[in-house]
C-alpha cells in the first residue's frame, strides 16, 4: 500500500495595490500588509473603495481583481 501525501500549492491572484498591478499569494488583507513590510505601521485600508477597519483585516479575504488601497498618515502641514 502506497501512502499519499497532500501537495500544497500556492495559487497567486492578481490584484491592484495603490494603482499598481500585483500578483500575490496572500489570502487576507492582514497578510498583504505584512508582505508589504507595513506591519507595525499605522495605515488605513480599503478594498474596492470600501474602508476596511484594522480589526477586520485578518478576516478580510482577498479575491482576484480586488482594488486595494493602503495609505499611511503623514506628519507635517
Amino acid at each position: 500500500m502506497q501512502a499519499t501525501t497532500a501537495k500544497t500549492t500556492t495559487q497567486e491572484i492578481e490584484i491592484t495595490l495603490n494603482g499598481t498591478s500585483l500578483r500575490t499569494s496572500c489570502l487576507t488583507l492582514a497578510q498583504l500588509i505584512e508582505d508589504q513590510d507595513l506591519s507595525g505601521v499605522r495605515v488605513a485600508t480599503a478594498i474596492n473603495e470600501e474602508f476596511v477597519p484594522a480589526t477586520t483585516r485578518a478576516d478580510r479575504r482577498l479575491a482576484a481583481g480586488d482594488r486595494i488601497e493602503i495609505v499611511s498618515a503623514r506628519q507635517g502641514g
